[in-house]
């Protein structure tokens, strides 16, 4: 899960000034967690506080206690986070697969994750397709930590997204829908032979770029874990209530190189 906050991290800056430049710094002062960081943090949080698995309780408390993360939330989550009884609104955005790569890691079996994934995404995006979007990302990180890159992509072919976009710098439009977002994903995990390389590509390439650099991220992670030096500079951007989370959820289930 640690993949997916750097990919929030770093891409931050450029979500609404893109860049199409795969030489850019990756981190500056200007960087900062966003919505995607907090509702990875509340999944993580979700799995680890007990057998109920809350998803819909940690993601409320968490973005409440972050009301005003960098980019803001989008309006009907926003609305979702505010109500005393919030309820799915019908999304495909692609807020659910930006958020559930913890599950990813935490589970033993294909099966479990599926089903985890599917239920993380209920609370708000109980879509079909917002749905397929966070079981195929979880099942991408699943696979590729235990069988690998090639068999997680064929996979993902066959199951989910047989159409993936080849990563054109700056070419790439702003849609925060899980349709748009999951092929340029995968076009880039295709193309990228490592952690850094596919997130400078997931920025790259334009249009929604933390969760983007979030999604791609957290597959990237399970491929070729993450050097130290940028797990280290990433920590600095964490605050302290989240940083334990992740601690604990890195210490028990993590992968870094």
């Amino acid at each position: 899960m640690l993949g997916a906050i750097i990919g929030d991290i770093v891409g931050s800056r450029f979500e609404f000034n893109n860049t199409d430049r795969l030489d850019f710094e990756l981190f500056t002062p200007e960087c900062s967690f966003t919505d995607d960081t907090i509702c990875t943090v509340a999944i993580a949080n979700a799995l680890t506080s007990g057998t109920d698995r809350n998803y819909k309780g940690w993601l409320q408390a968490w973005c409440n206690a972050y009301p005003n993360p960098m980019g803001g939330y989008g309006g009907s989550f926003a609305r979702w986070i505010a109500s005393d009884d919030p309820q799915p609104y019908n999304s495909f955005g692609n807020g659910s697969a930006m958020r559930v790569s913890a599950i990813g890691w935490y589970f033993d079996t294909l099966e479990e994750v599926q089903i985890e994934a599917g239920n993380s995404a209920l609370p708000t995006h109980n879509h079909l397709e917002g749905v397929k979007g966070a079981i195929a990302t979880a099942t991408a990180i699943f696979l590729a930590r235990t069988q690998g890159k090639e068999a997680m992509l064929k996979a993902i072919k066959e199951h989910y997204y047989p159409t993936w976009v080849e990563p054109q710098l700056g070419k790439n439009r702003f849609d925060e829908t899980c349709q748009g977002t999951m092929p340029v994903v995968f076009g880039i995990i295709d193309k990228a032979n490592g952690f850094e390389e596919a997130i400078r590509y997931a920025i790259a390439v334009g249009g929604d770029s933390d969760t983007i650099g979030a999604i791609v991220g957290s597959i990237a992670e399970a491929i070729w874990g993450i050097p130290p030096v940028i797990v280290n500079t990433a920590y600095k951007y964490i605050p302290a209530p989240m940083m334990s989370i992740v601690s604990k959820f890195m210490h028990n289930y993590g992968y870094i190189r």
